[in-house]
C-alpha cells in the first residue's frame, strides 16, 4: 500500500515539476521569434542565446525527476 502511494506521490511531483519548465520554454522560443523578426541580423547571436536558455530550462525538469526518485528510494 505505502509503496502505491509512493509511485502516484513521483508521478504527481515529476508532473508538476515539468509544468514551469513547459512554460518556460514556450516562453523563450516565443521571445526568440519575437527578437529574430525584429532584428534579422542578430540571428546568430539570438539563436546562440536560446539554446542557453533552453538547456537551463530543461535541466530543471531532470532536477525534479531525480529528487522525486530520491524521495522515492529513501523515503
Amino acid at each position: 500500500m505505502a509503496k502505491s502511494i509512493k509511485a502516484i506521490a513521483l508521478g504527481v511531483g515529476a508532473g508538476l515539476g515539468t509544468i514551469g519548465p513547459g512554460v518556460g520554454v514556450g516562453y523563450i522560443f516565443g521571445k526568440v521569434i519575437e527578437a529574430i523578426t525584429r532584428q534579422p541580423e542578430m540571428r546568430d547571436e539570438i539563436t546562440s542565446i536560446q539554446w542557453l536558455g533552453f538547456a537551463l530550462t530543461e535541466a530543471i525538469v531532470f532536477y525534479a525527476f531525480i529528487f522525486g526518485l530520491i524521495a522515492f528510494f529513501l523515503g
